[in-house]
């Protein structure tokens, strides 16, 4: 599933790669119970520059003239977009670089699950929540920046494996 840092990806990559590209957000059954797969960008909804941004990138306009680009130039755009992204980051309040509550909620709803699982704010955790009175959870998956760890669920349960 794409992000906020490879939402270029596309079929040519998957096949190279020996991979399935999962359109996000999807409902996937594991362990017998539908679970939401997001990348999670999508939920920091309080971050409103960056959800303006987020649509424009990846508009259909913008990814076919990016992409018609010569490979150098699409990289030294992406290298000062992430600079810019950096900075601003830095002076962002903290509570807007989270995803927002009521957008998670309202994914649970509108997918009529009880689980979710997004990465995106890689603040590793297990959450539980109530959404309508249902009882939910939602895991956020870790970055794979020092360590890569996985979630594995089967029907004793769920664990987070470390790599």
């Amino acid at each position: 599933m794409t992000g906020n840092r490879d939402f270029m990806l596309g079929q040519r990559f998957a096949d190279a790669a020996g991979a399935l590209l999962l359109p996000g957000p999807i409902v996937v059954d594991l362990a017998g119970t539908p679970t939401l797969l997001t990348h999670g960008d999508e939920l920091c909804t309080g971050d409103v520059a960056y959800q303006r941004f987020r649509r424009v990138v990846r508009s259909p306009f913008v990814r076919r003239g990016a992409l018609a680009l010569p490979f150098g130039i699409r990289q030294a755009m992406a290298n000062g977009l992430r600079r810019k992204s950096r900075a601003a980051t830095l002076v962002k309040p903290e509570m807007i670089l989270d995803v927002e509550d009521r957008s998670v909620e309202a994914a649970m709803r509108n997918a009529k699950v009880t689980r979710m699982i997004h990465g995106h704010t890689h603040r590793p955790a297990h959450h539980r929540l109530v959404v309508d009175g249902r009882d939910c959870e939602r895991w956020v998956l870790a970055d794979w920046y020092d360590r890569g760890s996985y979630l594995e669920f089967d029907a004793n349960g769920a664990r987070t494996r470390d790599l």
